[in-house]
C-alpha cells in the first residue's frame, strides 16, 4: 500500500520489515522522517539513537502512542504524530464481538464443525433487551453508539470529556448497570488496568466485557478469575496484555508461553481474536495515506536550512 499511494504524493520511501530498534538504527540515517507501526516498542535508548542519526519526526502508524514515550522523544528533539483512521473498521468488528458473545457463537461455530448440529446449551440474549456500556467516547467508541442504536438498547457512556448526546454517567455506575462493557479509551499511565479487580468486582453477574482498544486496560488476571468462577457471562478480547511476540505470529508449532491466553481460549464463552478490529482495506490505506501526510506537512513546517 506504500509503494500504491507513494507516488501520488511524489515521495520516495525506504521500507524496510525490521522494527525500530538499536540494532537497526542505520536504516533510518540520512531520513528526517521516519514511519513506524505499533507491533513493537520503540525505547528510550532507540529514540535517542533515532535522534542521533538525524531522524526529527516519528509518524506512528496507529491512534495510540502506548509503544513509545513521547515526552522523552520530544526531549531529544523528535516530534511524534499519530495517524487517524476509518472508526468504522473498530467499530463493526466491535458490535460483531459483541453479537456472537450473546449468542454464544464460539460453542455453536466449534459443535457445527465437528458435525454436531444440536441446538446449544445456552440461549443467546437479544441486544434490544441489553444495557451497553461504551467506555470511552471517541471516534470509534461514537460510532459504536451510533451503531447500537439501530438495535434498539440502552446505552450508557462514560468519558471524562463527554462528546456525543449519549447518557453519560460515572464509570462505576456503568459497571453496575451494563449487561454488556465495551472499551474504547486510550491506554494512557491513567487508564492502565481501568478495569482492574475491584472494578471488574463492581460488574453485574452475568455480565460480558467486550475489549477492541488495549490489553492492559484491563485487569486480565482479575477477568480470567471472574470468568472461572462463572460470575462473568462471557468475554470478546481483540487485545491482550501481553500481546506482544505472539499476535501477528504463527505459534501453531510450538507451546504457548502465555498461560493467560491457553486459559482465556479454553472457555466457551471467551472470543480471543490477534487484534485485527482495525484491519480493513479502508482503514489501512487512511492510515498509510495519514503517515505520509504527516510527514509531508512536517517538512513543509520545518524546510531544510
Amino acid at each position: 500500500m506504500f509503494h500504491e499511494l507513494a507516488p501520488h504524493f511524489g515521495v520516495v520511501l525506504t521500507i524496510t520489515e525490521a522494527p525500530a530498534a538499536e540494532a537497526t538504527i542505520e536504516l533510518a540515517l540520512g531520513n528526517r522522517c521516519i514511519s513506524v507501526g505499533h507491533k513493537t516498542e520503540i525505547t528510550n535508548a532507540t529514540l535517542l539513537a533515532l535522534s542521533q542519526v538525524g531522524v526529527e519526526y516519528i509518524s506512528t502508524r496507529s491512534i495510540g502512542f502506548n509503544h513509545l514515550d513521547v515526552s522523552y522523544a520530544e526531549s531529544v528533539g523528535i516530534e511524534v504524530g499519530n495517524v487517524v483512521y476509518s472508526p468504522d473498521s473498530v467499530a463493526d468488528y466491535t458490535l460483531m464481538l459483541m453479537l456472537m458473545a450473546v449468542r454464544d457463537a464460539k460453542t455453536i461455530i466449534r459443535r457445527a464443525d465437528i458435525h454436531d448440529y444440536r441446538l446449544s446449551d445456552v440461549r443467546g440474549r437479544e441486544l434490544r433487551d441489553l444495557t451497553v456500556g461504551v467506555v470511552g467516547t471517541g471516534r470509534i467508541g461514537a460510532a459504536v453508539l451510533d451503531r447500537l442504536r439501530g438495535f434498539g438498547c440502552r446505552t450508557l457512556a462514560y468519558d471524562l470529556r463527554p462528546k456525543t448526546s449519549a447518557e453519560y454517567v460515572p464509570l462505576d455506575d456503568l459497571l453496575r448497570e451494563s449487561d454488556l462493557v465495551t472499551l474504547h479509551t486510550p491506554l494512557t499511565a491513567d487508564t492502565y488496568q481501568l478495569l482492574d479487580r475491584r472494578r471488574i468486582g463492581q460488574l453485574k453477574r452475568g455480565a460480558i466485557v467486550v475489549n477492541t482498544g488495549r490489553g492492559a486496560l484491563l485487569d486480565t488476571e482479575a477477568l480470567l478469575q471472574a470468568l472461572e468462577d462463572g460470575r462473568l457471562g462471557g468475554a470478546a478480547l481483540d487485545v491482550l496484555e501481553g500481546e506482544e511476540g505472539i499476535f501477528y505470529a504463527d505459534c501453531s508449532d510450538r507451546p504457548m508461553e502465555s498461560k493467560v491466553l491457553v486459559r482465556l481460549q479454553e472457555l466457551p464463552n471467551v472470543i480471543v481474536s490477534p487484534h485485527t478490529a482495525y484491519y480493513t482495506d479502508h482503514a489501512l490505506s487512511d492510515t498509510v495515506e495519514n503517515s505520509l501526510v504527516n510527514c509531508l506537512r512536517f517538512e513543509s513546517r520545518n524546510p531544510r536550512g
